[in-house]
């Protein structure tokens, strides 16, 4: 039987091992989990509709539903988050918000005032307008588990994960993060139909409610887990969390190095070397108080260090 977690008063704002816990799962076990929209409940309600202050209220965005209790999971463990689906609503929306974003104008809060495009999501697509359609590209804007530490706002991230805001957190993918609590608390949330990399513009994506489809596993954690990591069909991915943006480089390519020499073998001058030639890595968002970077590489090529 599948575990189903709704939305309904199981929305936080802060990740922590505080929260009691909303439902728990078993090691190999499935969960379908209703993710909120990031504004207020019921506010998106038709294309062309316009945001206001109230609709939004800051610190209390990016709510994710949680935490979920692990069964089994121990300081010390290796949570893997395998996502098997992603069913999006109907409507998404992107904004822009007076200090919010790349360029913001935070003492005077000016900029380009609330603008707000309240945008249909049906076939596959993004309907920007009657001509523009924009592929969907699914993706989890929060997921995590609760720091070593007090708690952190969903508007952040961190080694717990949390804001990460990476593209490559979809369908297909299994994120990975270091235990610091029994029962881990797992946290979804701040779910995107589809987001350019940087998320410019603050509420940069197409902000959506979504339900996922979920599966977890235990293991011990590799010894320099840090940051979250996270398998695609195609790759392993490393990520840092930091300001100022080359800190978050370097922290997401240190962990590679950790990575390759740890499970490959390879040694670490030699790991740095070849990041140097084969890496593929970008900022995926540069307007949450840490900016999010990700490192990747090919496991068609890691073959032949087998």
């Amino acid at each position: 039987m599948t575990l189903h977690v709704p939305k309904i008063g199981n929305i936080k704002y802060a990740l922590s091992a505080d929260h009691p816990f909303v439902a728990k799962m078993n090691p190999g076990e499935t969960a379908v989990v209703d993710c909120a929209i990031n504004a207020n409940d019921g506010t998106i309600r038709a294309v062309g509709q316009q945001l206001t202050p109230d609709d939004v209220e800051f610190p209390f965005v990016n709510g994710a539903t949680g935490p979920i209790e692990i069964v089994g999971a121990k300081k010390g463990d290796m949570l893997s988050v395998e996502i098997l689906d992603m069913k999006l609503d109907t409507l998404g929306f992107t904004a822009l918000w007076p200090g919010v974003g790349m360029f913001p104008d935070w003492v005077r809060n000016k900029e380009f005032g609330h603008q707000t495009r309240v945008m249909e999501v049906k076939d596959g697509f993004v309907h920007w307008s009657d001509k523009v359609k924009l592929p969907v590209r699914p993706m989890i804007g929060v997921i995590g588990v609760a720091p070593v530490h007090g708690a952190v706002l969903t508007v952040d991230n961190g080694p717990h994960g949390g804001n990460l805001d990476i593209q490559e957190v979809t369908t297909g993918s299994t994120v990975m993060f270091r235990v610091q609590h029994d029962g881990a608390h797992l946290f979804l949330g701040d779910c995107h139909a589809i987001q350019g990399d940087g998320e410019a513009n603050g509420m940069g994506a197409t902000e959506i409610a979504a339900t996922l489809t979920v599966r977890v596993s235990l293991s011990k954690a590799p010894k320099r887990l840090i940051h979250p990591r996270i398998e695609t069909a195609t790759h392993i991915c490393t990520t840092g969390c930091a300001r100022p943006l080359e800190d978050a480089m370097r922290i997401a390519f240190q962990e590679m190095i950790y990575w390759l020499n740890d499970e490959y073998g390879i040694p670490e001058p030699e790991a740095y070397m070849l990041l140097g030639q084969i890496a593929e890595a970008r900022c995926t968002q540069v307007v949450n108080p840490k900016y999010s970077y990700i490192c990747k590489v090919p496991k068609s090529l890691l073959a032949s260090f087998a």
